[in-house]
């Protein structure tokens, strides 16, 4: 007899704690791992009015045995081709956006056509009437180099050669930089594109190979300009131009 009270309250036991596991699950269901295995498990904890989210997980390629992001690989962009020499890739260096052409505010008593070189500030202006100007940014004469002065675009020239004065052969050979004597026209000469000679001087507004010395003054006195800058200049100035620097 002792043995079936102990069985029937023991059964008794075991339906009891089942009842109440149910009543809890009714007012909290348990947490529900997501079936998405790209994501991370999401903790569902209450009802209706709680959304999961989901965190979207980086994808991750295994390189030699250790987890590194994936490296997206994209075609290398196009090479420009500079306008003036087919063929030859454009040497781009940084330049400020002041240096870049534009057309600007300029009163001036000079007349239309007439080229006016500020080369404390850097700028060449080219006097277009109606108190405006096209302004290109220039590399002007470094320390001992400067000058002033009016002339007159006595020649100019598509792809100049170069002939280094003596002076300056002297001075760069005691550098122990040795120019040649004499340099064909071309990408690699550092008059550049086009040439415009100031009268009977040595010195000449012209392109330049180094388009990031623009803004700077680092020549022996010429008037640099970008390759692209003197190719527009060039077909808008005419010989007997007449050229102020100041």
């Amino acid at each position: 007899m002792m043995k079936s009270v102990l069985l029937a309250a023991a059964l008794l036991g075991v339906f009891s704690t089942a009842a109440l596991g149910d009543d809890r699950y009714v007012s909290r269901p348990p947490v529900v791992l997501s079936p998405d295995l790209a994501a991370p498990w999401i903790m569902q904890l209450g009802g209706g009015n709680v959304r999961p989210v989901v965190y979207q997980r980086p994808v991750m390629v295994q390189q030699r045995g250790l987890f590194a992001p994936r490296v997206v690989r994209r075609a290398p962009a196009a090479q420009p081709v500079s306008a003036i020499n087919p063929g030859i890739p454009v040497v781009r260096g940084r330049i400020e956006p002041q240096f870049l052409p534009q057309m600007v505010e300029y009163q001036t008593k000079e007349a239309p056509g007439t080229v006016v070189i500020d080369t404390n500030n850097r700028f060449l202006y080219l006097v277009m009437g109606g108190g405006k100007a096209r302004r290109y940014g220039v590399g002007v004469g470094k320390p001992g180099f400067e000058w002033a002065g009016v002339h007159k675009v006595s020649r100019k020239a598509e792809w100049p050669d170069w002939t280094p004065p003596s002076e300056m052969i002297g001075r760069e050979a005691a550098k122990g930089h040795y120019l040649p004597a004499r340099m064909d026209g071309g990408p690699e000469n550092p008059l550049g594109a086009r040439a415009m000679y100031l009268g009977s001087t040595l010195y000449r507004i012209h392109g330049t190979n180094a388009p990031w010395t623009i803004g700077s003054a680092v020549s022996s006195g010429c008037i640099r300009l970008r390759n692209e800058d003197v190719v527009d200049l060039y077909e808008r100035v005419k010989v007997g131009t007449r050229v102020i620097v100041i």
